[in-house]
């Protein structure tokens, strides 16, 4: 079953357009990472599926219904865990469950079960009389998912979950993912940090400037670039631009791409480039190191967006 449809999605803020043409399709029980650099319009896909803001163009569906006609029975069913934490922090944890699954149509025992239920479920059942302000920046993390799981969504969507939180909050986190999707919960999980979305995601969509331009698998999405070669350098002194150019101009090159003294440089497989790479840079002062590595995700982010995951942490 498809649980959300976008198609030909355009949102323009003033004359930018910061979706453009979006075609998506999430199904069923599937958990689907969103990555892009900063600006890429992950934000603004996520409040457009959630009706927080309406698109220009296109058509939404979700639960095989279109969203402008069905907003208010749609929400229903959706959580939206928010970049920013959103609870009160003069109502305690239980209160601030209450308090949200009121809105969302639940009262008398129905609320209270939920309530037990989901701070259990996120670990925070014996901080339930605590007020936020007494919490750890884990545990409010873990109390703004509560706030959106506790009307039972079929479909979660999860905006850098994990942000500023230390590792166990994060693994907690993680593991709650898996256990929402074996659950029959369908989620939309955007991060920043790759490692995440290798660990809990079953399909990855990438995004840049307003356009989906890569989707499938972690294993699909690896094999496209499995015809490309990857040598790592790191050199005593930073390059000039002078030697960086010699790279680029390369036979079979794709892209060079520098940070500090590391050195990547892609090219096609076959090319051969090791030893001409390794003459060029020798004039840079020495090489410190250098290896051929097989591609990783992080290496399809950088090889369609030219950008590092963590360039920014909007977006």
């Amino acid at each position: 079953m498809t649980i959300a449809h976008m198609e030909n999605i355009v949102k323009r803020y003033g004359s930018q357009r910061v979706l453009d043409h979006i075609d998506l399709t999430i199904e069923q029980g599937e958990i689907v990472g969103l990555l892009g650099p900063n600006g890429a319009g992950k934000t603004t896909l996520i409040h457009s599926l959630a009706g927080l803001i309406r698109v220009d163009s296109g058509e939404i569906t979700l639960f095989n219904q279109q969203l402008t006609d069905h907003i208010q029975e749609i929400k229903k069913n959706i959580g939206l865990v928010t970049q920013d934490i959103t609870v009160f922090e003069d109502l305690t944890a239980r209160e601030n469950l209450e308090f949200f699954g009121g809105i969302y149509g639940l009262k008398g025992a129905l609320l209270k079960q939920r309530v037990d239920e989901t701070l259990e479920f996120v670990g925070l059942k014996e901080q339930a009389k605590k007020l936020p302000t007494k919490f750890s920046g884990g545990m409010k993390r873990r109390l703004n998912i509560a706030c959106a799981l506790v009307h039972k969504p079929k479909f979660l969507i999860m905006d850098e979950p994990t942000v500023g939180i230390d590792p166990q909050s994060r693994n907690h986190i993680l593991e709650s993912v898996r256990e929402l999707q074996r659950q029959g919960t369908t989620v939309l999980y955007t991060t920043h940090y790759m490692e995440e979305v290798q660990s809990i995601a079953s399909r990855v969509v990438i995004m840049d400037q307003g356009h989906v331009i890569a989707q499938g698998t972690l294993d699909e999405l690896v094999e496209n670039l499995q015809h490309e070669e990857k040598i790592v350098l790191e050199v005593a002194a930073e390059p000039t631009e002078a030697v960086l150019e010699k790279l680029r101009n390369l036979d079979g090159v794709k892209k060079v791409v520098q940070d500090g003294l590391k050195l990547q440089i892609i090219s096609s497989t076959g090319a051969g480039n090791l030893d001409r790479v390794l003459s060029i840079v020798k004039d840079t002062g020495g090489v410190r190191s250098v290896s051929a590595e097989k591609p990783t995700l992080e290496d399809v982010f950088l090889t369609l967006t030219g950008k590092s995951l963590r360039d920014g942490e909007e977006g």
